[in-house]
């Protein structure tokens, strides 16, 4: 059975810097694509980041270049979200998902998305 659960969110001023885990489980992800959301409340979904379990190219929403780093660890089934120079705006529940290769493209890499964990809030306030 394919799962994804999210761990390591907190609480954080502004300014600082958090890592997010993403263990997951029942599957190779040399043939997924692996990919961080987050929604803050009121607002929609967005993809923040992605990783290619193929080759392990990156995506990243503008929003968060610069700021933010998706790796892999494949020897402990994890995919990390280092979170930095981090804002209030960033405050969010933070969900990592799963595309499978067939259903997933570089181009459109926040779409595809089949299993999803459920989330670990970020809260960036003074």
């Amino acid at each position: 059975q394919l799962q994804l659960v999210e761990s390591w969110g907190g609480s954080v001023q502004p300014g600082g810097s958090l890592r997010l885990s993403c263990a997951y489980s029942g599957f190779t992800l040399d043939f997924f694509a692996i990919a961080w959301f987050r929604q803050a409340p009121g607002k929609e979904r967005e993809g923040v980041s992605c990783i290619s379990g193929s080759d392990g190219s990156t995506y990243y929403a503008d929003s968060v270049k610069g700021r933010f780093t998706i790796s892999r660890d494949n020897a402990k089934n994890t995919v990390y979200l280092q979170m930095n120079s981090l804002k209030p705006e960033d405050t969010a529940v933070y969900y990592c998902a799963a595309a499978h290769q067939d259903n997933w493209s570089r181009y459109f890499w926040t779409y595809g998305m089949d299993y999803w964990g459920k989330g670990t809030l970020v809260t960036v306030s003074s």
